[in-house]
């Protein structure tokens, strides 16, 4: 996510790198916009769905537990949270969350967190409420492939953790580790080179698309190891590789009946909203719009 390395610092020593264009992108096209009718028409709702809360962050940041109530309002069912300087659980008690979660008929499923920072203690708590998953969302771009190597060993020992505190451990995408570093795409290394009985992802479709990558063949490549993703579009007539170019869901792009399909189809189980750009809209109103599309949507 954008800007998260403000809360999330995990190493003085990561490099800088470039979201580049690549191949096999999923843009929706008059074609597939016909297909799509049809899947709407013909198939079924999708029954669960949550937001990332740091799409409301400067709301979180606020008014926690306020916001948490409006987002329910808006017809979520779950909700991802993150580290926002105050804990997973923006500062109280992990039972104290959980219980304004329950009473609002929230499924609090997973939190973006600092993993290299007291997983012990986070995956104890977690696992005490019933979280499914605390999940890493950023290394940053590397220097080498020997980083990446490293990553993955780490990785499996956080998952080892997390399974030992009954969550799990997930990784959530950016472009860069779609960016071809020492020869090797850094994110088939990670899914190649660690445990899927340890560590599961988070497919972030934004990402992917703007690293050039086609979500529905990465998704097929690795059929089961996606349990999450990110449901976030990218506006219509800018750059693929531009980086801050979400907007509303389904207006945008990013072909979601497609893509979505294929993702329940290959053992995506949470579907979470995100976006991060807001344009002559508040992110709270975009939350409400995005919750509206969601309910509507259809495979």
């Amino acid at each position: 996510m954008n800007n998260r390395r403000k809360f999330i610092q995990l190493s003085a020593a990561m490099g800088m790198g470039a979201f580049l264009p690549l191949q096999f992108c999923s843009p929706k096209t008059k074609e597939n916009e016909e297909e799509e009718t049809l899947v709407l028409a013909t198939e079924g709702t999708l029954s669960a769905f949550g937001i990332q809360l740091y799409s409301v962050k400067e709301n979180m940041a606020e008014n926690a537990a306020e916001t948490i109530k409006s987002i329910a309002g808006y017809g979520y069912n779950q909700i991802e949270g993150f580290d926002g300087g105050k804990g997973i659980f923006w500062g109280m008690k992990n039972t104290e969350f959980k219980k304004l979660t329950d009473d609002l008929g929230l499924d609090f499923v997973s939190s973006h967190s600092n993993t290299f920072k007291d997983l012990e203690k986070n995956a104890a708590e977690a696992g005490e409420i019933g979280m499914k998953y605390l999940i890493n969302p950023y290394v940053g771009p590397q220097k080498s492939m020997d980083d990446f190597k490293r990553i993955a060993e780490e990785f499996n020992k956080q998952g080892e953790i997390c399974k030992k505190n009954g969550v799990k451990f997930a990784y959530h995408n950016h472009g860069y580790t779609f960016v071809e570093l020492d020869g090797q795409i850094p994110h088939d290394y990670l899914m190649e080179n660690t445990d899927p009985e340890l560590v599961d992802f988070e497919l972030d479709l934004y990402w992917v698309y703007t690293a050039g990558y086609d979500p529905i063949k990465y998704m097929e490549k690795y059929p089961n190891r996606f349990k999450l993703g990110h449901i976030k579009d990218k506006e219509s007539g800018i750059d693929i590789a531009e980086p801050n170019g979400s907007t509303l869901i389904g207006t945008g792009v990013i072909d979601f009946a497609s893509i979505l399909k294929t993702a329940k189809d290959t053992g995506m189980e949470y579907f979470i909203v995100e976006q991060e750009r807001f344009v002559d809209i508040s992110p709270m109103e975009a939350a409400e719009k995005n919750a509206t599309y969601m309910k509507s949507f259809k495979f």
